[in-house]
């Protein structure tokens, strides 16, 4: 078991959590960080174990990095004006508030679209997804599926040309090899079978406390930023709460826009992780563990892939009509993240020293929690599921070779592990960590997923959709052969 208290610690604090050593806020942003990979939390190394290899993997991502959301946007120009109304003088930290402007300068096109570092996240992933499973070979087709959003489609698009190193063939159509699946977003006749399934869902929002859990806590500590920013004005301009909030959203969109991270410099690291942690409770109660309806929403992709899984490479699960690549890549909103984890039973069990950490406190952090919006929902942010076949003799440290015969592994029988990974960072299967690097066997892992579906309930049934017509608790556009209009080619 490779989790040790001291060792989360000190992970923690590298990465700012508890200490001021090498603290960077744009990993503590939330939703509004630019992608990094997340820390090991539980010490487990990030390589594929020796003697392993993957032979299937699926993920499920947020897009990459944005222009802000129309409201938000009002924020900022709110914010602005209030800047430029004013008549005071702006002192140390604060100096270049009078010749801010916010970072947009394309108005009716940019948000709330992709920006340039999305398309590079998205891109990025590509390459190092293909260099990590070396699935695909020159010259073969690849498909993704995508939620239809424009944003989502680009950060697709991106992915492919970072994985299959290719543009568009706008003469020859058929030279082109990479293609999505483009899935309706955010409707409510898709059901289960969707990237964003929760819209379907009439009860889901019943079980939202997540907006009013994160302003309670942001109560406790906004005004006492406001106080402190305010010294550094003179003569007419005091912040508010509100301000503050917009600032300190600022901070991981400026960064990803324009690589302005001069919002970022003004805050404290204790306030930084308060900021964090009102992202923690807006997920965490929204769309994750806090939600009672989020592991049904989160279940049908989960089993969709174990039933995957199970069947193998270059096979199908029984009853359907197409079998998926080894690589499965599905492009969503961050929302739909915090319900896989829900599912899947992590990041909502830990119990240092006997001290319950779950259900998350809307008054008092616990530093040792494992749930963190920056680890999950940072744009390009993402959940994967790994296959492993494992040979249990470890790889060869000496390998003989006859002349004119090709090297084979066929007297080898690989055991079958599975691993998940959230933003890179491998993350233990609860009660089932004694595989190669704390993966789990597939069996095992079967039994859980299992487990874990009776404590989802049926999609249909407990999103009181029986009797609706087309209503389904299954995930199946996976395996499914798609109509042909919803098939886009890698764009121009």
């Amino acid at each position: 078991m490779f989790k040790t208290r001291t060792l989360v610690l000190c992970l923690l604090a590298v990465h700012g959590v508890g200490g001021e050593a090498n603290f960077n806020p744009l990993q503590h942003s939330g939703p509004a960080s630019p992608y990094f990979d997340a820390p090991s939390q539980d010490g487990i190394p990030t390589e594929t174990p020796p003697g392993c290899r993957v032979d299937q993997a699926a993920y499920i991502l947020r897009h990459g990095s944005r222009y802000p959301e129309p409201g938000s946007f009002q924020g900022w120009v709110n914010l602005f004006n209030k800047f430029q109304n004013a008549s005071y003088t702006a002192r140390g930290p604060l100096a270049f508030i009078p010749s801010w402007v916010p970072p947009v300068d394309d108005l009716p096109h940019e948000p709330p679209f992709l920006t340039s570092t999305g398309a590079g996240e998205a891109f990025s992933l590509g390459v190092d997804l293909r260099k990590r499973y070396g699935f695909t070979k020159g010259g073969t087709d690849f498909t993704i599926w995508s939620a239809s959003q424009q944003r989502v489609l680009d950060t697709g698009a991106y992915f492919l040309r970072g994985y299959l190193s290719q543009g568009s063939y706008n003469s020859d159509l058929s030279l082109n090899r990479g293609f999505t699946i483009s899935l309706p977003d955010s409707v409510n006749n898709t059901f289960a079978d969707s990237l964003t399934p929760s819209t379907s869902f009439p009860l889901y929002t019943s079980g939202d406390r997540g907006s009013a859990m994160a302003s309670q806590f942001r109560a406790t500590y906004l005004p006492n930023i406001a106080r402190r920013l305010n010294q550094h004005f003179l003569d007419g301009l005091v912040l508010d709460p509100v301000d503050v909030g917009i600032m300190q959203d600022l901070c991981g969109f400026s960064a990803e826009i324009n690589g302005d991270t001069r919002f970022c410099n003004i805050f404290e690291p204790s306030e930084w992780l308060d900021y964090e942690y009102a992202h923690d409770l807006n997920y965490y109660y929204g769309s994750g563990p806090g939600n009672p309806f989020s592991a049904t929403v989160g279940f049908p992709w989960v089993k969709a892939i174990t039933d995957i899984f199970v069947a193998g490479p270059g096979r199908s699960p029984t009853g359907a009509s197409a079998t998926p690549p080894p690589l499965m890549m599905g492009f969503t909103h961050d929302n739909n993240l915090p319900p896989i984890i829900s599912a899947l039973g992590v990041w909502n069990t830990s119990k240092p020293r006997g001290a319950p950490i779950y259900p998350l406190s809307p008054t008092t952090p616990n530093p040792e929690r494992m749930f963190r919006s920056s680890f999950l929902v940072a744009f390009r942010g993402y959940v994967a599921l790994e296959r492993l076949a494992c040979d249990n003799t470890g790889p060869a440290q000496e390998v003989k070779h006859v002349a004119g015969t090709a090297a084979s592994d066929k007297g080898n029988k690989p055991s079958h592990f599975v691993r998940i990974r959230v933003d890179n960072a491998p993350v233990p299967i609860p009660g089932c960590t004694d595989g190669p690097g704390a993966t789990c066997s597939l069996s095992a892992f079967v039994k859980h997923v299992n487990t874990q579906g009776r404590v989802a309930g049926d999609f249909v049934d407990r999103c009181g959709l029986s009797g609706v017509p087309g209503a389904t608790s299954r995930l199946q556009f996976l395996t499914n052969q798609p109509m042909p209009a919803s098939v886009i080619p890698l764009p121009s």
